[in-house]
């Protein structure tokens, strides 16, 4: 996916996946090739990782665009404090936290503050959780 069009691309709440990651931040989202269509999308393509995810396939979440595991009576289960704890150490990221926000604010509230959120302040286009440098202008934007 060229720079332009990942500046340009709107995050869409059909990008938060069910464990309330943001997939329009994820590496095999914004990549040119193979590219991943997230969670919530059709998973011709997708690593095998990405289609067997115990999160996604979870019994206990209700198929539809609009169900988190924040509104499970198991919240929140050991794999999502699992992954949770890996995106805090390695990422700065919170499922959890993620989560909350989309159960007191909503999900349009949520999608506008990650749009700004995760915004490069040197030159505006999105920026990748993975990756420390704004994939756009190369920007450092995390230590």
């Amino acid at each position: 996916m060229a720079a332009k069009e990942i500046k340009t691309r709107a995050l869409r709440s059909s990008l938060i996946a069910p464990c309330g990651m943001n997939c329009g931040l994820c590496m095999a989202f914004s990549r040119e090739k193979n590219a991943c269509p997230g969670c919530r999308g059709a998973d011709a393509g997708k690593p095998k990782t990405r289609v067997r995810c115990r999160i996604k396939t979870c019994s206990h979440l209700k198929r539809g665009a609009k169900n988190f595991c924040g509104d499970c009576g198991n919240f929140p289960c050991d794999q999502l404090k699992h992954l949770d704890q890996r995106y805090r150490t390695r990422y700065g990221m919170s499922m959890l936290d993620n989560l909350e926000h989309i159960r007191r604010h909503g999900i349009i509230a949520f999608v506008r503050s990650e749009t700004a959120r995760w915004a490069c302040p040197q030159c505006g286009a999105r920026l990748c959780v993975h990756k420390a440098q704004c994939p756009s202008c190369g920007h450092a934007w995390r230590k």
